[in-house]
């Protein structure tokens, strides 16, 4: 089917709209050109166009309507931030309101501590070896100086004998030094002794011959010769007093360090023989053994800690105490707990400041005798004294404490409608209440509930549903 270059065309959906309304009163229009039956002249193409009616999109109109509360809600909140800040709704029923109250403040705090012995001493074997005889079990009673458990080293005993040896013989070459020294000294003071009997001796033969002389009895020449070897006899002694001194001076100083010399070497001898001995390990102090495992043959590595003895019938408390109180806590302070309806002091004898997970270690000691039936291991509830009782504002201590750091609060207002944020200066707590300074008034309302969830609101919105 041909396409015929001289159909017209419609100018305009009018011509197109008045086509299809004479196809509707039944004159048929032939389809790509052609002739109206009945005429001889040209159907015009134009009314094969038709009107095509856009179809309506809803997810327009649903969009158009979230943003309109889109922006609804922002107006809202930029409103609500105008009026008061930030504001959080909350159901009343969800958090806890306390009143600010007045009150006697006790400044405790309650600690759970340990019961352990008032002293311990460690059992480590000083040398290893392997574990010949078990004398005792755990638990028994043990008096100072009982043999424990007995230890063989092979390897020590054989250097313990090299070693003695090997000192043994530099003591017997210093005794030899010291004796030479000795008879150096000796044969300078033998030659002194000759060298004046010389002198004098021939002191006195010159003398005489002197005289023999005048009388020509001897000749002047064996005068000469008597007074030559005097003092030939003179000048050896000078030589040997000079040499004495400075040999008397050098033998002080050696002797002075081959003594030293000798005591130390004695020394780690006694050292040597006393690890020998450690191989028997026996009880430093009378108490109750504990923590000692150990069984013949096995093999005890140098240093390692065998068990302890306990002080069987004093003991002391242990506790962990909050961080937040290293501070505030001081050596002598009192602490009590109740036992058998009595009260017992105790005092803080000692104070670790390492802090680990958050707290730190004290020692407690019982200050007017201790309780019988307590045992070790056993745990006491005590409170421990930090201050003087005084008349306060209070508020119960809770969880918002750890979300604000006692730095501000939601105050409930009159209505109860809402709470709004304020500052406030809180100081002492206990287990049951913070003493407050500033900030708030007698018979204000406080949410004292975690703030986890709202901790950056200015305002709760408080409601019922």
């Amino acid at each position: 089917m041909g396409f015929n270059e001289n159909m017209p065309i419609a100018a305009n959906p009018r011509d197109t709209m008045a086509m299809e309304k004479k196809q509707e009163s039944g004159n048929a229009i032939p389809m790509y050109g052609g002739k109206t039956p009945g005429t001889d002249k040209a159907v015009s193409g134009a009314g094969m166009d038709r009107r095509i009616e856009k179809k309506k999109n809803p997810w327009k109109l649903v969009g158009i309507a979230a943003g309109v509360l889109v922006v609804a809600g922002l107006v809202w909140m930029l409103l609500e931030d105008a009026a008061g800040g930030r504001t959080f709704r909350v159901n009343e029923s969800r958090i806890v309101i306390s009143t600010v109250t007045e009150g006697t403040f006790e400044d405790f705090i309650p600690i759970r501590g340990r019961v352990t012995p008032l002293k311990t001493v460690f059992l480590d074997a000083v040398e290893g070896g392997r574990v010949d005889r078990v004398m005792v079990e755990d638990g028994a009673l043990l008096q100072k100086g009982d043999l424990i458990v007995e230890l063989s080293n092979a390897n020590l005993q054989v250097s313990f004998t090299a070693n003695e040896t090997r000192v043994t013989e530099q003591l017997n070459n210093m005794r030899t030094q010291e004796l030479q020294l000795e008879q150096n000294r000796l044969g300078h003071k033998r030659n002194l002794v000759d060298f004046n009997y010389q002198i004098t001796r021939l002191t006195r033969q010159v003398e005489r011959e002197r005289e023999l002389v005048k009388t020509n009895a001897i000749p002047m020449r064996q005068l000469e010769d008597t007074e030559d070897d005097l003092q030939y006899n003179i000048n050896r002694r000078d030589l040997t007093l000079e040499s004495q001194a400075t040999d008397a001076r050098l033998q002080e100083s050696q002797l002075i360090f081959l003594r030293e010399a000798s005591t130390r070497l004695e020394e780690s001898l006694v050292v040597a023989r006393k690890n020998l001995d450690a191989l028997n390990v026996r009880a430093p102090v009378d108490g109750k053994l504990s923590g000692f495992n150990v069984e013949v043959g096995q093999s005890i590595p140098r240093g390692e800690r065998l068990g302890q003895i306990d002080d069987p019938d004093n003991y002391k408390l242990t506790a962990n105490i909050d961080e937040f109180y290293l501070g505030r806590v001081d050596l002598g302070q009192e602490a009590v707990f109740e036992r058998g309806g009595r009260d017992y002091r105790m005092t803080v004898a000692k104070i670790y400041p390492q802090v680990t997970n958050g707290q730190f270690e004290v020692d407690l000691v019982f200050a007017d005798g201790q309780p019988d039936d307590i045992r070790r291991g056993q745990t006491l509830q005590t409170k421990l004294t930090l201050g003087d009782a005084t008349k306060a504002a209070l508020i119960p201590n809770g969880a918002f404490y750890q979300d604000t750091g006692g730095n501000w609060v939601f105050v409930v207002a009159e209505d109860g409608g809402q709470a709004v944020k304020r500052t406030v200066r809180l100081g002492r707590r206990n287990s049951r209440f913070i003493e407050v300074i500033e900030g708030l008034e007698i018979g204000e309302r406080v949410v004292t509930s975690p703030y986890s969830s709202f901790v950056d609101m200015d305002r709760l919105r408080l409601t019922n549903d």
